[in-house]
């Protein structure tokens, strides 16, 4: 890994000051996705 990336890294791994990167909006919409990808994988899988 390269010695420039590390203090990028670190403030990426402290959330940094971004407003809009919300954990309840970013957990939601990441629950919402896996829910909508579970819902349309059983769709699917009728043929049984």
């Amino acid at each position: 890994m390269s010695t420039a990336a590390l203090p990028a890294l670190a403030k990426l791994a402290e959330g940094g000051n971004h407003d809009s990167l919300n954990p309840f909006v970013t957990g939601g919409s990441a629950l919402f996705i896996l829910l909508l990808l579970a819902f349309i994988t059983t769709r699917f899988n009728r043929d049984r």
